[in-house]
C-alpha cells in the first residue's frame, strides 16, 4: 500500500511540474505574441505643425489597429536631421519612417520633380486626384528600388513667398532678392528665373537666417509660416500659390516588409484614415491663416498669378526631358 501511495505521489508531482511547464511556455508565448515593435517617425516641423497633428492621429490610431504592438515615437523640429537626412536614413533602414515634403524626393526619384514645376496644379481638387490615382502610385513605386515604401501623400499646401524686404506684387519685385529654398533644382530654377537668390539651407536653420537677415525671404505654406513663427521676423506675405507641396509619408521597405500581415494591415488602415484627417485639418486651417498672419503685423499681397506663370515657362522646357513630357501632359489636362 505504501508503495502504491509513493507511486501516485510521484506521479501527481510529474503532473504539477508538466503543468507548471506548460503555463511557463504559455507565459513565454504571451510574451512574444505581445512584442512591441517600434517606429520612429522624424520630420521637421514643430509640434504646432499639420504634420505632428496628423502623425499623433497616426499614432492613436495605429496602437488601437496593432492591440498596442505597435509604438509609434515621433521626432520632431528636425531632432534627427533635415528632410533629405531622414530620407536618407529611411532608405538605409537607419530609421523606420518619415513624412517629408516632396522637395529632397527629386533626388531619389526624377518623377517627384513633376510636382516642383510652378503653377502646375492650381486647386487641391485636381491635386488629390492625381496623387491617389494612378499618377501617384507610380510615383510612389518609384521609390522602391531606393528601399523606401511610400504610402500616400498628405498635405502640405500651396507655397507662398515671404519676405522682408519689400510687397511682392509682379515677377519684378522677386529679383535681386535672396530666398532661402529646398534642395531641389526645380524650385532653384524657378527662382533662377524670377532674377532672385536661390539659397538651399535646411528648413532648421531658415528662421536663424532670416532673423539675422542672412537671406530675405523664404517660401513656404501658410500653415507652416504660422506655425514657424515667420511672421516675427518676416513683414511681406504674397499670396502666390507657385508651387503645391504635397508631403509623403514613407517607412523603410525591408522593415515594413518583415512584419506580420496583421500589422502590415494595422499600418495601411492607420495611414489612410490619418491621412483624410490631416488633409481635412489643414483645410480648414488654412481658411483662417491669412487673417491669423495679417492680425500678427504681415502685409498681405495678391500678385498676379499669369504674370508668374508666363515668367516662369523656361522652366518647363529645361526640365520637361528629365521629368517626361507625357507626365507633365497628363497632369496638365486633369
Amino acid at each position: 500500500m505504501k508503495r502504491i501511495l509513493s507511486l501516485l505521489l510521484i506521479v501527481s508531482m510529474i503532473f504539477v511540474f508538466v503543468g507548471c511547464g506548460d503555463k511557463g511556455a504559455d507565459s513565454t508565448a504571451e510574451k512574444d505574441e505581445q512584442k512591441v515593435t517600434t517606429i520612429r517617425i522624424a520630420y521637421t516641423l514643430s509640434p504646432e505643425s499639420h504634420y505632428h497633428k496628423g502623425l499623433e492621429k497616426f499614432k492613436e490610431l495605429v496602437a488601437e489597429k496593432s492591440n498596442g504592438q505597435i509604438d509609434v515615437q515621433l521626432f520632431h523640429s528636425a531632432q534627427l536631421g533635415s528632410e533629405r537626412d531622414a530620407v536618407e536614413g529611411v532608405s538605409m533602414g537607419t530609421l523606420e519612417a518619415t513624412l517629408s515634403s516632396t522637395g529632397p524626393l527629386a533626388n531619389f526619384s526624377k518623377k517627384f520633380m513633376l510636382f516642383d514645376l510652378p503653377f502646375i496644379i492650381q486647386d487641391r481638387a485636381t491635386a488629390f486626384e492625381a496623387l491617389d490615382g494612378k499618377l501617384g502610385v507610380d510615383m510612389l513605386g518609384s521609390l522602391e528600388e531606393k528601399g523606401i515604401k511610400g504610402f500616400g501623400f498628405w498635405e502640405n499646401g500651396f507655397r507662398m513667398l515671404t519676405n522682408s524686404k519689400q510687397p511682392v506684387n509682379s515677377p519684378e519685385d522677386v529679383k535681386g532678392l535672396k530666398i532661402r529654398l529646398m534642395e531641389n533644382p526645380v524650385h532653384m530654377e524657378t527662382f533662377k528665373v524670377l532674377g532672385a537668390q536661390p539659397v538651399p539651407m535646411p528648413f532648421g536653420d531658415l528662421f536663424t537666417a532670416l532673423q539675422q537677415k542672412t537671406v530675405d525671404g523664404q517660401e513656404n505654406p501658410l500653415v507652416i509660416i504660422d506655425t514657424s513663427k515667420f511672421y516675427e521676423v518676416q513683414n511681406n506675405l504674397a499670396i502666390t500659390g507657385h508651387f503645391y507641396s504635397p508631403a509623403v509619408f514613407m517607412m523603410n521597405k525591408e522593415f515594413f516588409n518583415g512584419l506580420s500581415p496583421e500589422l502590415q494591415n494595422a499600418i495601411i488602415e492607420s495611414e489612410n484614415e490619418a491621412r483624410a484627417w490631416q488633409r481635412e485639418y489643414c483645410v480648414n486651417l488654412e481658411n483662417e491663416l491669412v487673417e491669423t498672419l495679417k492680425s500678427k503685423g504681415m502685409e498681405i499681397t495678391y500678385p498676379d498669378k499669369k504674370a508668374f506663370q508666363e515668367a516662369t515657362k523656361p522652366v518647363y522646357d529645361k526640365f520637361k526631358d528629365e521629368i517626361g513630357e507625357d507626365l507633365i501632359n497628363e497632369l496638365l489636362k486633369k
